[in-house]
């Protein structure tokens, strides 16, 4: 039996790989292969018949190993991995305490080592693409690209479009205009609206036939941006072809801010404007009534469930199971918390099922195969790319894992997406492409120093949260024990 070994993988011309099984829309298939040329699956089948209808290959035997899609992470915040310490314990709306202060403090170097941190955590977590819902640094947006593209992952990259001036939670007054209305509107309009939707023309320009760089608009809260922004925004999407990625519904303050100022809750506002649609995805989502699900339902909006941000930051946890049911589109997301893709699955259902299927005795709540689908094909959808990755199947991009099954997780499972989810995690990944590069290693990328990078992270994240104003509630763990004792 031939060892495999990185060699047999590295290579500049086409593969023919053969593993144990690969994991297809349908299922897990036996016996089968794929070749690998030019960035994408050229083929997908039977082994011996891939064997015989490309005999030029040398076929790469895989013992052991599962062939899958990469993960997608449907919401992250690539430009905020040097607070991923200061997360825990803080209540809801971190946001305002640590990341708007953190991002300000970076500058390009900073900026540039934040974001290729992230996507190496990313990479050795089985995540294939991320979704970056853009950057509050004063830098350009090509810094975060240049990160994403040095480090050898697929990146869908906002840009930040608010153009209410200030901070929105403060002018929380009521609206005498009652709900707003699509098309254009001056109520509450910064001079800079002109120029936010110039940026977001040229952004989604920027990108255009970059191969790992997937160009994207963002808005921070509904909030952060004037009603003409929100509709513009969402049709210059549309027409590119693009998302727009916004926090909507996540936090119990948000959505009553959203209700005295439009009467409206943050998902009726956007759908009183015109801003729902496929071109949406609405990141958390964790507080939707029956009449949101409909809406989300009827326009085909889309939304980034984030399970382990839930627990983290005391958001509710959305309802997935439901939007499952429902045929809502939605993916994984892991908003920076963790990024390891089968940790975030098993999350994923967990959540479920202690929120929703405990209490009504579902003893299923989605099973694997539904989280294993929306955080691979369903998270590829959701941030627009669907017809490019997420899926092992002919003509889409070679973003893909090679996970070792012959480990104790898995060595003895008899229903493997389940299992994937139950007891699957990053230490079982043998090796990560994107674009049909050799991109990770073991644990280690290929082409560049990754010890090297997290070196220098750490010394950089030191002086920039030093120098951030940043407001926690919560003290230190040990902190808190002492002081729990001395109580």
């Amino acid at each position: 039996m031939t060892q495999l070994t990185r060699e047999l993988l590295d290579s500049s011309g086409p593969l023919l790989l053969v593993p144990d099984a690969v994991l297809l829309p349908e299922g897990v298939a036996d016996d089968h292969a794929v070749v690998v040329a030019d960035g994408s699956f050229r083929a997908v089948g039977p082994a011996g018949e891939l064997t015989r209808t490309h005999p030029g290959l040398h076929a790469v035997r895989l013992p052991g190993h599962l062939l899958m899609p990469g993960f997608v992470d449907a919401h992250h915040h690539l430009t905020q991995s040097f607070g991923s310490a200061l997360a825990f314990g803080e209540p809801s709306e971190i946001f305002r305490r640590v990341w708007v202060p953190l991002e300000g403090a970076l500058d390009e170097e900073a900026a540039y080592a934040a974001a290729k941190l992230a996507a190496l955590e990313a990479l050795r977590g089985g995540f294939t693409t991320v979704t970056d819902a853009g950057t509050r640094a004063d830098v350009d947006v090509e810094v975060v690209a240049s990160a994403a593209r040095d480090a050898g992952i697929r990146c869908v990259l906002g840009l930040v479009c608010n153009d209410v001036t200030g901070d929105p939670a403060s002018t929380a007054g009521p609206s005498t205009a009652g709900p707003s209305t699509a098309g254009p509107s001056t109520a509450g309009e910064s001079a800079s609206t002109a120029t936010v939707l110039e940026r977001a023309e040229k952004h989604l320009a920027r990108y255009a036939g970059d191969p790992l760089i997937h160009a994207s608009l963002a808005v921070s809260i509904p909030e952060a941006a004037t009603a003409r922004t929100l509709h513009r925004t969402a049709r210059l999407a549309a027409e590119a072809g693009a998302i727009v990625q916004i926090h909507v519904n996540e936090h119990l303050a948000g959505v009553e801010r959203s209700l005295v100022r439009h009467g409206l809750r943050p998902l009726e506002h956007l759908h009183s404007i015109g801003a729902l649609g496929p071109q949406l995805l609405a990141a958390h989502a964790t507080l939707l009534t029956p009449r949101e699900l409909t809406l989300l339902a009827d326009t085909g909006t889309a939304v980034s469930y984030n399970p382990v941000a839930s627990a983290w930051k005391g958001n509710a946890v959305a309802p997935a199971t439901a939007m499952a049911e429902r045929g809502i589109r939605f993916g994984l997301g892991t908003d920076g918390t963790r990024g390891d893709g089968f940790r975030l699955t098993d999350a994923a259902e967990f959540a479920q099922r202690i929120a929703y299927g405990l209490a009504t005795g579902d003893s299923s709540c989605g099973a694997g195969w539904t989280w294993l689908e929306h955080a691979t094909a369903g998270g590829a959808d959701a941030v627009g790319l669907g017809a490019r990755t997420g899926t092992v199947a002919e003509g889409l991009a070679a973003d893909f894992l090679l996970v070792d099954l012959a480990t104790p997780e898995l060595a003895l499972s008899r229903d493997v997406p389940w299992e994937l989810v139950r007891r699957g995690n990053r230490d079982q990944i043998t090796a990560v492409f994107v674009g049909g590069e050799l991109r990770l290693w073991r644990g280690r990328p290929t082409g560049w120093d990754g010890p090297a990078l997290v070196r220098q992270a750490a010394e950089l994240a030191r002086a920039a949260v030093e120098k951030a104003p940043i407001t926690r509630v919560h003290p230190t763990s040990t902190a808190a024990r002492r002081g729990s004792v001395a109580r």
